[in-house]
């Protein structure tokens, strides 16, 4: 095994994505940034795919962000800056365009880029003794654009520049109540309840959880729907997942999807 890779393992049709660089926390390179937004994109095309649980590797933590050894290397300049900020961009853009719902597993630290990664998965479950924060503000750093649209969205407007301004590291009791989890568990449950809370995703019609997604998303833009975009909220009703899930309930039996 190498010192830094992104590792997939796949159950069925759950995958389970593993930023692993236990040695650094997680923390994340230019590689690494690389790495992850190919494999959420190649896992996003699979059909056969349901959900994906993304996690640090070890117990200690999710992520801390970017290794702030790279910034003599490879971030010491706002050219190299600009191209390492295009990998990490493009690499969020996937975790947001992938078609499959993703549930962040979050052991330890969330904080800085870390927290970016785990803001832009579906769901966040974490452990009582989870830490989140973004301290970049100590190394005369934004948040660009692009890492900052996820942390707004979830948190708001006044809670993100709370957490931007002062740069506090706060527990997981806080960060639920910022919106920035989903549900936090005794830390030795958090495996069991993610993978739990991925398998109920699978058990559902998967075009559903796509549709969802899209919709949740598009709900977002104050735009005015289109009339092909209303006429999507319909489509469900010709497929044959929908037949299948019907006549389940009505035979009182666990209706078995094929995602067609």
């Amino acid at each position: 095994m190498t010192d830094a890779s992104i590792r997939v393992e796949r159950e069925e049709t759950i995958a389970t994505v593993v930023i692993d660089r236990p040695a650094k926390l997680n923390a994340m390179t230019k590689p690494l940034w690389q790495a992850l937004g190919e494999t959420i994109d190649t896992l996003s095309a699979d059909d056969a795919l349901r959900c994906i649980v993304l996690r640090g590797a070890g117990e200690k933590a999710f992520s801390p962000g970017n290794d702030i050894a790279e910034f003599r290397t490879d971030r010491s300049n706002v050219e190299q800056a600009r191209a390492y900020g295009a990998i990490m961009h493009r690499t969020l853009a996937s975790l947001d365009a992938c078609r499959h719902p993703i549930v962040a597993m979050i052991r330890g630290i969330c904080v800085g880029g870390g927290l970016e990664i785990a803001a832009m998965c579906d769901l966040r479950i974490c452990g009582e003794s989870s830490r989140f924060g973004v301290p970049i503000k100590n190394l005369g750093l934004v948040m660009a654009h692009a890492e900052l649209d996820a942390l707004v969205q979830l948190a708001g407007r006044a809670v993100a520049l709370e957490i931007l301004l002062e740069g506090r590291i706060f527990d997981a009791e806080e960060a639920f109540a910022k919106g920035l989890v989903t549900r936090i568990v005794p830390d030795d449950q958090v495996t069991n309840e993610t993978l739990a809370t991925a398998r109920r995703i699978a058990d559902g019609a998967p075009l559903v959880a796509r549709w969802h997604k899209q919709f949740v998303k598009r709900a977002m833009n104050p735009a005015p729907l289109t009339d092909a975009e209303r006429d999507e909220g319909f489509a469900c009703f010709g497929t044959e997942d929908f037949r299948t899930g019907y006549q389940a309930f009505l035979d009182k039996v666990k209706p078995e999807f094929k995602g067609r």
